[in-house]
């Protein structure tokens, strides 16, 4: 759908919820550079607050890595899948991670930094098991830099896949997204048989629309650009403003969608 088409979402339950939040371009304005990125502190302190309403069924699910996810939301600490879903840490803390050929990672990152050796407003994130390349300070560089990124991933299949999103070519573990770090968080307590909501804002995040849409939850695009997702908010400002109007309880005999 585009932005015209898509409506604001129903106010779902927050004591019947599974909130799934991406971080940046969701509860994060976009940033110059991945560094720059800063969640602001009422939406800390919401945060906070949404995970006592929720009963714990609250968490992250990012690109960046699970130590980029705890930096940016310090002093809070949260069930979380980094990396699209190749890090994993669930509600008792326990931490998992995709095991991947170290050897062949650092040769997949040193090719990737020839891609970008040289280039003004390019810059190559290494997140330890999934690399990117950004070029939001050289948008005209966007064809090459995705032509040979696709290239370089293609050379390192079938373990490693491409993502495209917002300014940035990713190569990351095949066999890993968001949709599946959802789907792992809703068979454990206490996100079980609970509503899933799902907000992001990138095509990353489509992945996790399309499972929370199959268990009957509410997907949320945030901004601009084509999605799945039935409903829509304009930016991080508005998705804080919509989470804190949640209501905790619902009405007797509510739906679960009011």
């Amino acid at each position: 759908m585009t932005g015209s088409e898509t409506p604001r979402p129903p106010p779902p339950d927050l004591a019947r919820c599974a909130l799934f939040l991406d971080l940046d371009g969701t509860l994060a304005p976009i940033a110059p550079s991945p560094d720059a990125a800063r969640v602001p502190g009422a939406t800390l302190a919401l945060l906070g607050r949404l995970v006592c309403a929720t009963g714990g069924a609250l968490a992250v699910v990012s690109g960046r890595s699970i130590e980029g996810i705890d930096r940016l939301l310090h002093p809070l600490r949260l069930p979380v899948a980094g990396l699209h879903g190749a890090q994993w840490r669930g509600p008792g803390g326990q931490a998992w991670e995709l095991p991947v050929d170290r050897e062949r990672a650092a040769r997949l990152l040193a090719r990737l930094r020839d891609i970008a050796a040289g280039q003004a407003g390019i810059h190559v994130e290494d997140k330890g098991i999934s690399f990117a390349i950004h070029y939001r300070h050289a948008p005209r560089q966007e064809a090459r830099i995705r032509a040979e990124v696709a290239a370089a991933a293609a050379a390192f299949e079938p373990d490693y896949a491409l993502q495209f999103g917002k300014m940035v070519a990713e190569v990351k573990p095949r066999g890993v997204d968001k949709g599946n770090a959802v789907e792992r968080f809703m068979a454990v307590a206490p996100f079980a048989s609970r509503l899933p909501v799902m907000a992001g804002d990138d095509l990353t995040d489509e992945a996790a629309f399309a499972v929370v849409a199959r268990l009957g939850g509410v997907a949320i695009k945030i901004g601009d650009g084509d999605t799945s997702a039935p409903w829509r908010l304009p930016d991080p400002d508005a998705l804080a403003r919509w989470l804190d109007d949640l209501p905790a309880r619902a009405p007797a005999g509510a739906s679960r969608h009011e």
